[in-house]
């Protein structure tokens, strides 16, 4: 089927909707919900039931830089800089060097396992060189995993911020592959110059952006989430053109927007949280059409010997190297080993030789496509029993949602707290919190029942003798918070 103007929407609206209620039920099954969506879109395909024709790879690149943008920057909105600033070191080691040592071991598996040349074989290994930071954002966070000491924040910090010096090799080695007379020595500068000025590009635009959203005054509310999506293409377009990796400029400054007092944070977290999950259904659902699994086929057994050779030589090889002049327990460096997932980035990043139109693109493609998929089913579906096993996961559960819960309330800009306890002859017992009136510019931040801390939603029933812990912009925010209470006994007189 071809894709028209007049059903365009409806086809992906269905793919959305179906994405978004199998991605709800997955997990029942343990299947990460980045392959249903690859899969959905693979069986909407050519190749498959839907036969929807779909081979545009400049397309599928635009989409799925677009959709990196919010993703990365998603990221770094959630990343808490004090969680970070212990294993700061040992992240940025793994983003470059621990990728650096990945692409060279994996490339030279290649160059002696296939007919590639040495610079293909390079490029094939740059493409999968870093991990994926939407394959790990959401399989850590969906699943809740609780790990010891640093282990996660050093996990998100590494996926977040590795992209780019993958996507620099990447670029380096297709040009070598373009060029065959260059050295290696012309990369270089390339190199230097896209990660520094993209780093630094990160901290100027980073401040530029507190600096706007908090002294620009909009009006509504709802304009704040749309004027940092300007912000963010800004930063990663203008880094761009003056010859930074714009990746890692807009990493840089969501870690920095994401640890600053701003206007409207909450809306703006939860609207980028919203926009990533989105983003993430529409980058697979875009590369499972792009791929035809019919070409992908003859490629099953030189692609899993690859993938294997990455998963369990490769990766755990660099991140031993990188991490060799830090103290750290070696159940720890297995386990960080065992995060390597790759996703939809590196294919993403293989969109690159299909228009350059080099002479073996499509059979790198086919192959990061398999590596990716294996990646994810054999890394992502086991990453709670490998933690178990290794003994790096929290014996309890309970206690790291609450620091979570912890970090959540830290990093929501209000200045004001205060509990209150709701009795039973409130008229707000029975009553869900969307349905309570309650004050504007103030949020229930947690209900304490029962002795535990629940982190309320909407629709979230209020009962008899629970504590709501409110939080408020100002002062102003809890004395209206007050006025509510005294209602709540009204009726209660009255009868």
């Amino acid at each position: 089927m071809n894709l028209t103007i007049e059903n365009i929407l409806l086809v992906g609206s269905l793919l959305l909707f179906i994405s978004t209620i199998a991605g709800k039920t997955s997990y029942k099954y343990g299947v990460p919900v980045l392959i249903l969506f690859l899969a959905i879109g693979m069986l909407a395909g050519t190749d498959g039931i839907g036969g929807i024709y779909f081979d545009n790879p400049k397309i599928a690149q635009f989409i799925g830089i677009i959709s990196l943008n919010f993703i990365l920057f998603s990221g770094g909105l959630d990343t808490s800089w004090p969680a970070v600033k212990p294993i700061l070191r040992e992240g940025i080691v793994l983003s470059t060097l621990g990728v650096l040592l990945t692409a060279l071991s994996l490339g030279s598996f290649v160059w002696f396992l296939t007919d590639f040349t040495i610079y293909e074989s390079m490029l094939l290994g740059s493409i999968v060189s870093s991990t994926d930071a939407a394959a790990v954002f959401s399989i850590l966070r969906s699943k809740n995993i609780a790990l010891k000491t640093n282990l996660r924040p050093t996990l998100e910090l590494e996926s977040g911020s590795n992209d780019p010096m993958a996507y620099v090799l990447t670029l380096a080695f297709l040009t070598l592959v373009m060029n065959q007379d260059a050295g290696i020595a012309s990369i270089i500068p390339l190199f230097l110059q896209q990660m520094i000025f993209g780093a630094i590009a990160g901290f100027v635009f980073g401040k530029l952006s507190k600096n706007i959203i908090n002294r620009l005054k909009l009006g509504f509310e709802g304009l704040y989430p749309v004027l940092v999506i300007a912000l963010m293409f800004i930063t990663f377009s203008v880094t761009d053109f003056i010859g930074g990796n714009g990746f890692l400029a807009i990493y840089i400054c969501a870690v920095f927007l994401g640890n600053q007092d701003l206007i409207h944070k909450k809306t703006i977290l939860k609207m980028y949280d919203g926009l990533a999950w989105l983003m993430q259904i529409v980058l697979f659902l875009t590369l499972g059409l792009l791929v035809f699994p019919s070409q992908v086929f003859p490629f099953i057994g030189t692609g899993l010997i690859i993938s294997l050779f990455l998963i369990f030589i490769a990766r755990p090889v660099s991140v031993l190297l990188s991490l060799a002049f830090f103290k750290m327990k070696f159940k720890r460096r297995l386990y960080i080993s065992w995060v390597g997932l790759r996703g939809a980035v590196p294919i993403v990043f293989a969109t690159y030789p299909l228009l350059a139109g080099i002479d073996k693109a499509h059979v790198i493609f086919n192959i990061v496509f398999f590596i990716s998929v294996t990646s994810v089913l054999i890394q992502g579906t086991t990453l709670s029993v490998v933690a178990k096993w290794l003994n790096v996961a929290l014996p309890d559960d309970e206690e790291k949602r609450i620091s979570e819960t912890d970090k959540l309330i830290l990093n929501i800009p209000k200045s004001a707290m205060q509990e209150y306890k709701i009795l039973p002859h409130f008229a707000a017992v029975g009553q869900q919190i969307v349905d309570l009136g309650f004050p504007k510019n103030t949020i229930i931040a947690l209900i304490k029942r029962d002795g535990e801390y629940h982190m309320p939603n909407g629709g979230t029933t209020i009962e008899a003798n629970d504590t709501l812990i409110v939080l408020s912009e100002a002062q102003e925010g809890l004395d209206n918070v007050n006025d509510w209470m005294n209602k709540q006994i009204q009726p209660q007189i009255s009868s």
